[in-house]
């Protein structure tokens, strides 16, 4: 018997929390203690897997000297494309607002405008007076800020910060494997979420999260087709041929909600495609880290969401810093699974909004992950021909292959 994936557990507790959330309201209401539990066990991963992670790409990766003339080009694609992303999931929350009509005001009492009432404090709360405070109160942004300014300096002297970035890489790998573990509790905590959130808020509630989750997939659509498919026009790549061998990569991402387990079919599909071995394989697994469109799309939404859930307002100068902190934060966490509920539950967390906000969005977020995860992955892929491109490389033409190596060799 084919044993069920972690994905349909989620699923059928997100059912059954709404049943029992429905049937039994008094003590649903008992069972938050489940999703708090497992938002806890988020919340601990964010400091060591941020440090880690961050370290390991700008010292590994993120060195100019190294990465040469296509890193550089890579990471400015990647900047201005994760931006675009971040801007459009913004303007999809502000214009539909599919926050509004979920009380979480008494939950909290969030005072986010008095947290950046000021540049001055903007920036002075940026820069930690101590790193092992800033991990310790899970201030996210104080806890990059550092890291950047680390991993550079691990990068300036070379060989000597190897055991560091060992280490680094070390951590990183046992984070997410601790990550794996958390998640073998989502279940339990949907369903404790869940249930909790229909027993005390009604089944009105469930119109919200589906709003939200239309509303999510109508802005990834959006910028697939229009920000996408801008790019593809500007640079010139085959359409037809890409979607071709871009097709099975991105079924197998939206279908397990993972873009690791991609990875080898896309690498392998953007060679036939005609993209240089060399550009696939810096740019792509690099994408993985630095190119997280559909993820940084869905946390302007989902943060959004939380704050009109809240009721808070947030003026246009808090959105942007608080896009500009996703921005950074969500580098480097690919291959955690739900890697964006820990970047969401800390950027909540730096700017006072209710985490328990995550206890309502995490019944539906597998279905959010699904979209977001194939968008991330169709990025990746596309960031590869654009690259090839930008360095002048001819990509097959629609119709033709490009000429095999065992071709080649016979």
């Amino acid at each position: 018997m084919k044993r069920i994936s972690l994905t349909a557990w989620i699923l059928l507790a997100l059912v059954a929390g709404v049943a029992f959330g429905a049937a039994f309201p008094g003590p649903a209401k008992e069972l938050g203690i489940l999703g708090t539990v497992f938002l806890r066990l988020i919340k601990s991963i964010i400091a060591p897997l941020l440090f880690a992670t961050l370290v390991v790409g700008i010292a590994g990766t993120g060195n100019v000297k190294t990465m040469g003339r296509i890193g550089g080009k890579a990471i400015l694609y990647f900047e201005i494309v994760t931006t675009i992303a971040l801007f459009v999931g913004l303007g999809a929350a502000n214009l539909v607002q599919p926050g509004l009509g979920v009380d979480l005001s008494k939950s909290t009492a969030p005072n986010v405008d008095k947290a950046a009432s000021g540049l001055a404090q903007i920036l002075e709360h940026t820069f930690p007076t101590s790193v092992i405070d800033a991990m310790a109160r899970g201030d996210v942004l104080q806890i990059v800020v550092f890291t950047f300014l680390f991993g550079t300096a691990c990068a300036a002297i070379g060989t000597k910060a190897r055991p560091m970035i060992e280490f680094c890489e070390s951590l990183a790998q046992v984070m997410f494997k601790f990550t794996g573990y958390v998640m073998l509790f989502a279940p339990i905590g949907v369903f404790g979420a869940m249930a909790a959130t229909i027993g005390e808020h009604g089944l009105g509630v469930l119109y919200n999260l589906g709003k939200l989750v239309l509303t999510l997939y109508a802005a990834e659509a959006f910028f697939v087709i229009v920000v996408f498919g801008s790019v593809i026009a500007i640079t010139r790549i085959p359409l037809r041929r890409f979607i071709h061998y871009v097709r099975e990569p991105y079924l197998i991402a939206f279908s397990t909600a993972s873009s690791e387990a991609a990875l080898p079919r896309a690498l392998e599909n953007m060679e036939k495609f005609g993209v240089p071995k060399h550009i696939v394989s810096f740019v792509l697994p690099t994408g993985y880290s630095f190119n997280l469109d559909g993820s940084t799309l869905y946390l302007s939404l989902a943060a959004m969401f939380v704050a009109q859930a809240a009721g808070v307002h947030l003026p246009l100068g808090t959105q942007i810093i608080m896009m500009l902190t996703l921005m950074l934060t969500s580098k480097g966490v690919a291959g955690v699974p739900r890697a964006s509920l820990v970047i969401l539950a800390g950027t909540l967390g730096s700017f006072n909004l209710p985490i328990a906000g995550i206890a309502v969005i995490l019944g539906v977020d597998t279905l959010m992950d699904m979209a977001r995860t194939s968008v991330n992955l169709l990025g990746n892929c596309l960031a590869t021909a654009v690259v090839a491109r930008w360095e002048g490389v001819v990509l097959p033409a629609e119709g033709l292959e490009p000429v095999e190596v065992e071709q080649v060799v016979a």
